[in-house]
């Protein structure tokens, strides 16, 4: 008897002193500079969400979503968060990514200027000047919007420049307003001058497509199927924490990264970035849920007005799989 608990005490000892399972190394490159959209993966990690799942995560911050794109193709980030039509004219010219998840499913696109210039309405642009940047995306969708809100080109001026130049144009008095994200231009807009920025979102003028969402090489998927679907789940419930949490996630940046901005405008930023989670279809669905008529809008508007080539259109679930995130309740 003796010897048996003896031998069973070895066992147990053994046990004890093997090193607990390492966890999977992520990394997760941004599709820019670090602003109030991407408080959710901060989050996330500040609370153990992704070392639940068995994620060491590291967030790098990104140069543009092509670059961070052309990171994932080439598997020096395992993951990306980048704007998904960007990702689909990689994709179609044959970078192996796809979107695992499409968060954004509400374009942020929106021309905005200060508040008290009181430009509320598509007819208040008329005899303005508006910033632009050439071939960039919105500058792209821009002619639909226009189309879609009965304005011509001629109703008002246009100064072009790169993002910085557009913003300066904008806050020193260059232009009235400039074409960008409600998140991401309007709080650096705030941030430089301390005043308020109204925006005139797309979508509220019949564009619907998506905007950004996680993507990851199609053979570390196919190879690593158990880890995505891990880092999916990980990643749907910090954002559903964050939602409930706007301040504390917005903090949880500047806890990473002290340079990272201010409180107040990377909580307003994140605050504006909710909405877009989610369209009428998907209001009642956990976070990137989207539906495979939202992808074919997408799709179908970005080969008329954005450049993608038209043979996107003959497989539009070729760009994204839903496959790997949670279940309702799981």
């Amino acid at each position: 008897m003796k010897r048996w608990i003896g031998a069973v005490s070895a066992v147990l000892m053994t046990f004890a002193a093997m090193p607990a399972q390492a966890a999977d190394k992520v990394v997760l490159m941004l599709n820019w500079y670090v602003y109030g959209e991407h408080a959710p993966f901060y989050y996330g990690k500040a609370k153990g969400i992704y070392a639940a799942e068995g994620i060491d995560l590291e967030i790098q911050e990104g140069r543009g979503s092509a670059a961070t794109t052309q990171a994932v193709a080439a598997k020096t980030a395992d993951f990306g968060y980048v704007d998904v039509p960007t990702m689909m004219r990689a994709a179609i010219k044959g970078a192996p990514v796809v979107a695992t998840g499409v968060l954004l499913q509400t374009s942020p696109m929106s021309a905005m200027g200060f508040a008290d210039k009181n430009i509320r309405k598509p007819e208040d642009i008329k005899g303005k000047t508006v910033a632009i940047t050439p071939a960039d995306s919105m500058t792209q969708i821009w002619p639909l919007f226009l189309k879609k809100t009965g304005l011509k080109e001629s109703d008002f001026k246009t100064v072009a420049g790169d993002g910085q130049t557009k913003l300066n144009a904008v806050i020193n008095g260059q232009a009235d307003l400039l074409l960008g994200y409600v998140m991401d231009q309007s709080m650096k807009i705030k941030d430089a001058t301390g005043k308020d920025v109204y925006p005139i979102k797309f979508a509220d003028y019949g564009i619907n497509m998506v905007s950004s969402g996680i993507i990851a090489n199609t053979d570390y998927v196919k190879a690593n199927a158990d880890l995505v679907r891990r880092f999916m789940s990980a990643t749907t419930r910090a954002v559903e924490a964050a939602e409930k949490e706007p301040k504390a996630a917005a903090q949880s940046i500047l806890d990473a990264n002290p340079k990272g901005g201010k409180i107040d405008t990377l909580t307003q930023g994140f605050e504006l970035t909710i909405p877009l989670y989610r369209t009428a279809e998907t209001k009642s669905k956990r976070p990137f849920q989207v539906t495979d008529q939202n992808m074919t809008e997408t799709v179908n508007l970005l080969v008329e007005y954005g450049g993608l080539d038209a043979k996107a259109k003959d497989n539009p679930k070729a760009f994204y799989s839903n496959d790997y995130l949670p279940k309702s309740g799981s």
